[in-house]
């Protein structure tokens, strides 16, 4: 392992290091500076764990389980794929994925953001809440795993790809944008799908704008964010 400062941030090589040494050593770079670069992760967990906002991480490689878990405002781009349980009871902050997503992304997601490029898997915004002015979202570009939005309370998913099995199991709160339209029969009971209001149209254009300023240059362009072809998701009552 080995750290170093670049261009006014920090630069920290991770390579096999355990996870413990390894935020160590991050904990210690982001005290002496707001961006630290993480080069070669080889699957550290807790990366990220806590930070406030104002810090920043850049990972190069593929994080373990619970990054970003109880994050409080920071932002972390992960230059590749990225294990379970990412943003786990997160609280506010930033994440952007150049890759896929494991399960269990933003299990009870507090507040702030993710961006996925590419697909997600199971349980994807497990017990998701709001409260007040927090409302957190995930926006993910592939496709999702089973049981995606599952007991959902709060907050808002914006799916492009298609949606897998127990789609919204128990949900009863916050709202769902399907590019794909459900076969009726396929509609969670206690669930409506419905047309987008305008209401609808501004969120999903200011998340897919997020998405394309994240991503279009890898995409070859951006994606439609004016919200047509999708579809709302929502608890009955």
């Amino acid at each position: 392992m080995m750290a170093s400062k670049e261009q006014g941030k920090m630069v920290v090589t991770l390579g096999t290091v355990h996870f413990k040494e390894a935020n160590e050593a991050v904990r210690e770079a982001l005290d002496a500076a707001d961006t630290v670069e993480l080069r070669e992760v080889f699957a550290q967990r807790y990366l990220g764990c806590g930070m406030p906002a104002g810090k920043r991480l850049e990972i190069h490689g593929v994080p373990g389980n619970d990054m970003a878990c109880y994050m409080d405002g920071g932002r972390i781009e992960v230059f590749g794929n990225a294990q379970d349980q990412v943003a786990n009871t997160m609280n506010d902050g930033d994440i952007v994925i150049h890759g896929r997503v494991g399960d269990a992304a933003g299990y009870g997601m507090r507040g702030g953001r993710i961006l996925v490029r590419d697909d997600c898997g199971w349980r994807v915004g497990i017990h998701m809440k709001q409260y007040q002015d927090k409302c957190p979202s995930i926006v993910i570009g592939g496709n999702a795993g089973s049981f995606l939005g599952e007991y959902m309370a709060g907050g808002v998913i914006v799916l492009m790809g298609h949606a897998g099995p127990y789609l919204a199991t128990g949900m009863h709160g916050g709202v769902m944008y399907l590019r794909h339209e459900l076969d009726e029969c396929d509609i969670p009971e206690g669930l409506v799908q419905e047309p987008l209001e305008d209401c609808d149209r501004a969120v999903i254009a200011r998340l897919l704008g997020e998405y394309n300023d994240a991503f279009a240059d890898e995409l070859g362009g951006p994606v439609d964010a004016s919200g047509e072809g999708f579809v709302r998701l929502r608890p009955a009552s």
